[in-house]
């Protein structure tokens, strides 16, 4: 049964807040800014954490389902970093059930709003939204161009949806996106696009066909970053691993 929207006036961004805000937990949310590197200088600096599992998040935002658009987008102006995880959160529960394409477009519009406006701006957020939201959309429409524009843009964020964007597309067999963002981001030697990167090659090895991977890694291993190279190479046998390591 799809969820009743807008249920009271209690249903609201502010209510979501206050139920995410009951959890927090100090101790917690030191770890996180540590591991999310909430520091100076750190690819989240500046992250305001409160201290929240993703499990309690999850939950949280399964009790508020149906809480509509508006709603959703206040929690994405939050500064708290759990918030906006749980309107991701949110919002794939709606995109997942939404009726119509005209829904799924408007939510899409909700999520590319919220990243252009520096919302969505860590890798955890990124990678529960651009995957099973934006790619899955692109992927339905058959259109796989925005990530191609996510993938030239300098900032950190948008590049890596436009890796993880890509995901979809290869679980159903298609690494046409990959590899055609793949000669963008390559030379690319930010420590969370190497990841992504070397993450979704790998993938596109296992999913699609092995020498989807080794095709690619023959032309271009030696530009390849230390750090994408590992990932990619993970699952193949220790002499292969050897061989696409000394290219570089």
């Amino acid at each position: 049964m799809a969820p009743v929207r807008f249920r009271d006036d209690e249903f609201t961004a502010a209510a979501v807040r206050a139920a995410a805000d009951a959890e927090a937990d100090s101790q917690r949310a030191a770890n996180a800014a540590r591991f999310f590197q909430a520091h100076p200088g750190g690819y989240g600096e500046g992250e305001e954490f409160i201290g929240l599992t993703v499990p309690v998040q999850r939950t949280i935002a399964k009790r508020f389902r149906g809480i509509g658009p508006e709603a959703v987008a206040d929690l994405f102006t939050s500064s708290v970093h759990e918030h906006r995880l749980i309107a991701i959160f949110l919002l794939r529960y709606e995109f997942d059930h939404a009726g119509t394409d005209a829904e799924r477009a408007e939510w899409i519009d909700l999520y590319l709003t919220a990243l252009r406006s520096g919302r969505i701006d860590n890798w955890d957020l990124v990678d529960s939204s651009a995957d099973p939201i934006f790619g899955v959309f692109l992927y339905g429409r058959g259109d796989h161009t925005p990530l191609l524009d996510f993938a030239t843009a300098e900032d950190l964020w948008l590049r890596r949806v436009g890796i993880i964007g890509t995901f979809p597309f290869i679980r159903h067999g298609d690494p046409t996106p990959l590899l055609e963002i793949a000669d963008i981001v390559v030379t690319d030697r930010r420590d969370l696009i190497q990841k992504a990167f070397g993450w979704m090659l790998r993938e596109a090895g296992k999913r699609v066909d092995r020498a989807v991977l080794t095709d690619y890694l023959d032309q271009h291993a030696a530009q390849m970053g230390r750090t994408a190279l590992r990932y990619a190479i993970e699952h193949l046998d220790p002499d292969q691993r050897a061989h696409y390591r000394s290219l570089r």
